[in-house]
């Protein structure tokens, strides 16, 4: 990035390649050993990491010339909503929708791309993961608001501007696990990560959530819980929504001591 004005400019790629290649960190099944397969495509502009994966399979052959199995993934919405095409594209744990192919080659200065799956969750296949855990974790802290039936419950709770916003903020978790995977201190099952503490944050700030939010911070005080956090704040660094987690870290931190030291009182 270059500074024109005082404004953010970004480097374009003036001389692009003839070709690109892909090189695939590939896996059988789970449990298989890992190996890498590299691809060739004719460059074309504004392909994002998506597209290219698509046209390797409907041709899978190698840069060598050997036909293989076509590449498996993930993906669903392709706008950076749903988080389910998130792996390590050149080192960086990213959304493969949102990843173009020209930023790549640019920020690289070569016209190769390496893809790997995610390295926190268990690899099934190729560039596929089960992002399980996650979905475990949400349940472990109830990250929900208890509802009473499903017809009309009249106007919602009152909450001030600056509620709303933080909310707004934590809300926009796709559960992509980029912060999980760039957390060194998240490795299965000894620490719940930043993405579980910020959604019980979300629902300790409503006010029909607040009814239960003795429930949601002890689901954060076991052996896994918050405590484990070592303030590496790597997660903000590569959350792609811009969610401000330590902030939300740090608030729940609060919220557990203060009702640890004066939870008994509402009860």
């Amino acid at each position: 990035m270059s500074e024109t004005n005082g404004h953010s400019e970004k480097k374009r790629l003036t001389n692009p390649p003839k070709t690109v290649e892909i090189r695939i960190t590939r896996r059988e099944k789970i449990g298989a050993k890992q190996y890498t397969e590299t691809f060739e495509l004719p460059y074309r502009p504004n392909l994002n990491v998506i597209s290219a994966l698509m046209d390797i399979r409907k041709n899978p052959v190698t840069k060598d010339g050997k036909q293989t199995t076509p590449p498996v993934w993930d993906m669903n919405c392709l706008e950076q909503v749903c988080g389910i095409c998130t792996m390590i594209i050149d080192g960086r744990v990213r959304q493969a929708c949102s990843a173009l192919v020209d930023d790549l080659l640019v920020a690289s200065g070569s016209n190769a791309i390496t893809l790997e799956p995610m390295t926190k969750f268990p690899n099934v296949r190729d560039l596929k993961v089960d992002r399980t855990p996650m979905f475990e974790h949400l349940t472990k802290v109830k990250a929900w608001i208890e509802l009473d039936g499903s017809y009309s419950l009249g106007p919602g709770p009152h909450m001030s501007q600056e509620v709303q916003q933080e909310r707004y903020a934590y809300s926009r978790c796709m559960t992509c696990g980029c912060c999980l995977e760039a957390c060194p201190q998240y490795h299965e099952d000894n620490y719940i990560g930043p993405q579980a503490i910020a959604q019980a944050r979300l629902f300790n700030m409503h006010p029909t959530g607040k009814i239960t939010i003795d429930d949601r911070l002890e689901g954060l005080m076991d052996d896994d819980g918050i405590t484990n956090c070592g303030n590496a704040q790597n997660c903000v660094q590569v959350c792609p929504m811009g969610i401000p987690l330590t902030r939300a870290i740090y608030e729940t931190n609060r919220d557990i001591t203060v009702n640890a030291l004066f939870g008994w009182l509402r009860k």
